[in-house]
């Protein structure tokens, strides 16, 4: 995991933002909101999660002042929001972050793929459990599996079969002999190799809550 030494205390603000849209709580780890969040921050979603459990139980007494602050005055927490993106710089970022050295790591999971727009690695991930759930034979468009994850990733169901067939090639079980001349080779291969040599069920856990992205 990133570590939080990016997180400054203005940013339960932009925290608390999140936690009180409806409904109120603590959201998926890989919400969209909270990933959104996370990318601006350069700062790691679980850490974020582990922020917003810590003010969902107003653990310090720096929380319980920002709560008594704002928990009821969204109108004041929406403005001072504002304001704290504008001191940050947040529709500068070109500027901001300026010779700064990011650890993007994790970051660029979520950035479109060079060899294929349409797809990021974390959709990738998705498939490749999909992959594991599947056979060769059932690897086609019109397995129910293979729609239901287009339609939830927002892709075509031969895109899914494509990056499928892709992981065959990747797969030394499979021993595949034939060449594939996709672009999405080198992408595929190093997601398998964080995680299709690896426990496939705890590959399965992490595809659940990156779900959570699309929902």
């Amino acid at each position: 995991m990133a570590k939080n030494s990016k997180w400054h205390d203005d940013d339960w603000l932009l925290l608390m933002q999140i936690y009180l849209r409806k409904p109120v709580g603590v959201k998926p780890l890989y919400s969209r909101e909270m990933v959104g969040l996370a990318l601006e921050l350069h700062i790691h979603p679980q850490v974020l999660a582990t922020k917003m459990q810590q003010m969902a139980k107003l653990q310090t007494p720096r929380i319980e002042r920002i709560w008594q602050t704002y928990s009821n005055s969204p109108g004041k927490l929406k403005r001072a929001v504002s304001l704290l993106r504008e001191m940050k710089g947040f529709g500068r970022a070109d500027v901001f972050y300026d010779g700064v050295e990011l650890n993007e790591t994790w970051e660029k999971d979520w950035e479109p793929l060079d060899a294929d727009e349409r797809l990021t690695p974390v959709m990738l991930i998705l498939v490749l459990d999909l992959y594991f759930r599947l056979t060769p034979a059932t690897m086609v468009k019109e397995t129910p599996e293979v729609q239901e994850l287009a339609r939830l990733i927002m892709i075509g169901s031969d895109v899914v079969v494509e990056v499928l067939d892709v992981f065959q090639h990747c797969d030394p079980y499979l021993n595949r002999r034939d060449v594939t001349l996709s672009q999405l080779l080198v992408p595929c291969q190093t997601v398998w190799q964080r995680y299709g040599n690896g426990d496939t069920e705890a590959l399965a856990d992490f595809a659940e809550q990156l779900k959570a992205y699309y929902l």
